[in-house]
């Protein structure tokens, strides 16, 4: 039975990478999978699983989010009332958290106890942005949408800001940058990354495939 995935459009995100590496994933694995590209709040309702892309600045793309009637509570209603599978991208990893602190104080969606605060490497040679490719450090390797992944796998960042939750547990990984950061997050149907699966090669497909099979 074909399943739809909602890749969310509110005019921030790599959409057309996103879409594609989606598709591959989903076809490289044999999934009967429909990807919809979509701005209507009420596809994100029908559908099975929500991706939610996001580049820039957090409190923008909290801004394009609510610019668009409607998506932020059917948001809500498909994550965290009827707990569809959700993969946040990036920014939008980093809205599931309750504060972005980027040129001030922004509510996130709330969703997790975290803050989003700057990078703050001990080597002061490193650049903000983090650009580029980084290992990843697992914490919770036996998690699904891990699975074929291990420690050292290369993947993609641009950013110059990190999550940083309240619990521990809902780091699934890490990355070092003059000191660990989290590079995945997760918890019961959620699960966000702060790199690029999209740019990151065979990590990242290896990575979308296993959201797209994940029945959590």
């Amino acid at each position: 039975m074909t399943q739809t995935v909602a890749l969310i459009d509110y005019g921030s995100g790599n959409l057309r990478s996103a879409a594609k590496a989606l598709e591959r994933a989903a076809l490289d694995a044999g999934l009967d999978m429909e990807i919809h590209v979509t701005a209507d709040p009420a596809n994100v309702g029908k559908a099975d699983r929500v991706v939610l892309p996001g580049v820039g600045a957090f409190a923008d793309c909290r801004a394009g989010l609510d610019a668009v009637p409607g998506m932020v509570s059917a948001l809500y209603e498909a994550v965290i009332v009827h707990r569809r599978p959700f993969l946040g991208i990036c920014v939008g990893m980093q809205l599931m958290a309750k504060v972005g602190r980027e040129h001030g104080d922004h509510p996130g969606l709330g969703w997790l106890d975290a803050e989003v605060s700057p990078l703050t490497p001990t080597d002061p040679s490193l650049k903000i942005p983090h650009m580029g490719w980084n290992e990843l450090r697992l914490n919770a390797p036996d998690h699904p949408v891990l699975a074929g992944l291990g420690n050292g796998s290369h993947v993609y960042f641009v950013h110059s800001y990190a999550m940083r939750p309240a619990d521990p547990a809902a780091v699934l990984a890490e990355c070092d940058y003059g000191g660990p950061f989290t590079a995945i997050v997760g918890r019961d149907n959620m699960i966000g990354t702060q790199f690029h699966p999209e740019k990151s090669q065979q990590a990242g497909l290896s990575l979308i495939a296993n959201f797209l099979r994940w029945r959590p």
